[in-house]
């Protein structure tokens, strides 16, 4: 789905989901993803009445991102964001990434 902009640049684009965790069930956060046509991939608490529909393979996917982040994470010149050109973020977060490729293949001693 394609949201037409005014001006230049690419026109942006909407999710087809979002997921979230339980803090975000709230019927309002939900009314609000139904009308722009967002799936809301949330899973109730406990305190609430009806049950929504819930993808729960979708949610799980959600945890391989929060993992990616948190490793990134790690490296201080990328959680305070050095960089101030986007192409030399993005340069440090592919370095970043294949130090952590490296770690997985071969594990240090250190503990």
């Amino acid at each position: 789905m394609r949201i037409k902009r005014p001006g230049r640049g690419r026109p942006r684009r909407r999710p087809r989901r979002l997921a979230g965790d339980k803090g975000y069930s709230y019927r309002r956060i939900r009314r609000y993803l139904r009308r722009r046509g967002i799936k809301a991939v949330i899973p109730t608490r406990k305190d609430q009445r009806r049950n929504p529909k819930f993808d729960a393979g979708a949610y799980r996917r959600r945890n391989i991102v929060e993992r990616c982040i948190l490793w990134l994470k790690e490296n201080r010149r990328l959680a305070t964001r050095f960089e101030k050109l986007a192409v030399n973020f993005l340069a440090m977060v592919k370095l970043a990434m294949i130090r952590r490729c490296f770690r997985l293949i071969e594990p240090s001693d250190r503990t």
